[in-house]
């Protein structure tokens, strides 16, 4: 996690997006079948690095964000942008393609 925590001190997304850290891809079924990286699934399910101010609304006055640092959630399956940072998988999602917080 150390890595995570300096990669996000590196990002600061603006308006209404996200840095999300996905959740790891599954490497084996329920059956012991090992896949390979072309049939596993995107995953769908990270934790919040950093999060944006807010989008700006009609009048001009910024609205608030309703995820923060730290939260694990759920999101679109093809949202948002993918790249690398220090050898870390993140992706920036903005806050309408997040589509739950996972309760702990």
């Amino acid at each position: 996690m150390a890595t995570a925590t300096a990669a996000s001190t590196k990002l600061r997304p603006l308006g209404d997006r996200v840095v999300i850290t996905p959740t790891p891809r599954e490497e084996m079924t329920k059956s012991g079948i090992v896949l390979p990286d072309t049939v596993k699934e995107k995953p769908q399910e990270g934790e919040i690095l950093a999060v944006g101010p807010g989008a700006f609304d009609a009048d001009g006055k910024r609205t608030a964000m309703d995820v923060k640092v730290g939260q694990k959630v759920l999101y679109g399956k093809y949202a948002g942008t993918e790249f690398k940072l220090e050898d870390e998988e993140l992706l920036i999602v903005s806050q309408k393609d997040i589509l739950a917080i996972v309760a702990e």
